[in-house]
C-alpha cells in the first residue's frame, strides 16, 4: 500500500502524545486506511467515511464504520474521549468538520487532525485553534498532526456558525449544491459542453460518477423518450442533492452510493441503450489518468452492444487509446480549448 504522509503523521501523534482513550472507541472522521492504524487494535476504532472507494477498504479490513450513508452527519449525540480527523481541501467543508469534531468531542476529550503542509496545515491549525483555544502540534513528512482539548476554551458561538458552513445552498441553473463536492458551486463548463452536445436520447441510461445531478437533469428534461435513468455516485454527500435537484422525475431515475471504478452491475437497471459521464480525474492536487481509464471500462461493461457513451473530458487527458480499445467506434463530437466530447460505440 502506498505511503499516507498526512495519516502516518496523525498515527505517529497517536503514538508519542496524544492517549488513547481509556474507554470506548475513538471517532475517526473521513478515515481511511494505512497500516499506520495499527497503532490501535481494530476494535479501538469508529470509523466514518462518505466517500465509497475508501468506506470499502475500511470494511474489508475489518474496522467498525458508522450506518452507511444515508446517515446523520452531525452524528446521534454520542460524544469521544478522541475524534480525529483528516480535514478535506475545501475551506468550508473543512471548517463544518473541524466544528462537527469538537461537538462530537466529551468535555476532556481531544480532536486530532493531520494535513499536508501544500494543503495548508498551518492554516488549519489556526482554525481548530478558534475552535478550540489551545493546539498543539508535531511536524513529519511535510505534515503538520495538530490536536486540542475540548475544554472550557471552547468558542461556542464559533462552532455553530462554522457546523453550517457546509450546508446545502442553491447554486447556478436553480441546481442545489454543497461545499466539498466538485464544482460545487457552479455548472461545471466541461459537463455544460457535453449536455450541449447530446442528441435526442431514448431508452434505459446511466450517468457515472453523477454528483448532484447536473447531468442526469439536462438528459431528463432534454429527452423525453428516456425511460428510466440509473444515478451512480462515489460520494454519498452528493446523493440527497441529486434526489433533490431531480424531484420532478423522481419517476423516471434511481440513485446508487458505488465505485464505479469497480464496475457497473448490470443488475441494477442495465445493460443500458445509452451512458453519460464527466469522470473524476484527479484525487486532491494529482492527476489520476486510472480514474477515467476505470470509468471507461465499467461504461464498456455496461453497455449493449450498439449503444453508445457519451463522456466529456479535459482534452489533455490520455483516454483516448484507452476509449478505442474498450469500443468498436470512437468518434470525437466536440473539440473545445479545454474538453473533449466523445461518442463512443460499442
Amino acid at each position: 500500500m502506498a505511503f499516507d504522509p498526512v495519516l502516518e503523521t496523525l498515527c505517529l501523534a497517536l503514538s508519542e502524545d496524544v492517549p488513547a482513550p481509556a474507554d470506548g472507541p475513538a471517532l475517526f472522521l473521513r478515515a481511511r486506511y494505512n497500516p499506520a492504524l495499527d497503532v490501535l487494535p481494530r476494535e479501538a476504532w469508529l470509523c466514518d467515511q462518505s466517500f465509497k472507494p475508501d468506506y470499502d477498504v475500511l470494511v474489508r479490513q475489518g474496522f467498525a464504520l458508522r450506518e452507511a450513508p444515508p446517515f446523520r452527519e452531525d452524528g446521534d449525540g454520542t460524544q469521544y474521549g478522541l475524534v480525529c480527523v483528516l480535514p478535506p481541501r475545501q475551506r468550508e467543508e473543512y471548517r463544518a468538520l473541524l466544528a462537527r469534531a469538537v461537538t462530537e468531542t466529551r468535555p476532556g476529550g481531544i480532536v486530532l487532525a493531520s494535513v499536508s503542509n501544500l494543503e495548508g496545515a498551518k492554516t488549519v491549525e489556526n482554525d481548530l485553534k478558534a475552535l478550540c483555544g489551545n493546539v498543539t502540534s508535531l511536524s513529519k513528512n511535510k505534515c503538520r498532526a495538530f490536536w486540542a482539548h475540548v475544554g472550557d476554551g471552547i468558542d461556542r458561538d464559533l462552532v455553530a456558525a462554522w457546523s453550517q458552513l457546509d450546508a446545502p445552498r442553491e447554486v447556478e441553473g436553480g441546481l442545489i449544491g454543497r461545499p466539498g463536492l466538485f464544482a460545487w458551486d457552479r455548472i461545471d463548463a466541461g459537463s455544460r459542453l457535453l449536455a450541449e452536445n447530446l442528441p435526442k436520447l431514448s431508452g434505459k441510461g446511466a450517468d457515472l460518477g453523477a454528483g448532484a445531478g447536473y447531468l442526469s437533469r439536462e438528459v431528463l428534461q432534454r429527452c423525453p423518450a428516456v425511460t428510466h435513468l440509473t444515478l451512480f455516485e462515489a460520494e454519498s454527500r452528493a446523493l440527497p442533492l441529486a434526489r433533490q435537484n431531480l424531484a420532478s422525475f423522481a419517476d423516471r431515475c434511481d440513485f446508487h452510493w458505488h465505485d464505479v471504478t469497480k464496475g457497473v452491475p448490470i443488475s441494477v437497471s442495465g445493460p443500458f441503450d445509452f451512458i453519460v459521464m464527466n469522470p473524476p480525474f484527479h484525487t486532491g492536487r494529482a492527476d489520476r489518468n486510472d480514474l477515467g481509464h476505470g470509468f471507461i471500462r465499467a461504461a464498456a461493461g455496461a453497455l449493449e452492444k450498439g449503444s453508445a457513451l457519451w463522456m466529456v473530458a479535459n482534452r489533455h487527458l490520455p483516454y483516448e487509446e484507452v476509449l478505442k480499445a474498450a469500443f468498436k467506434t470512437v468518434i470525437t463530437v466536440a473539440d473545445a480549448p479545454r474538453y473533449k466530447v466523445f461518442k463512443a460505440v460499442k
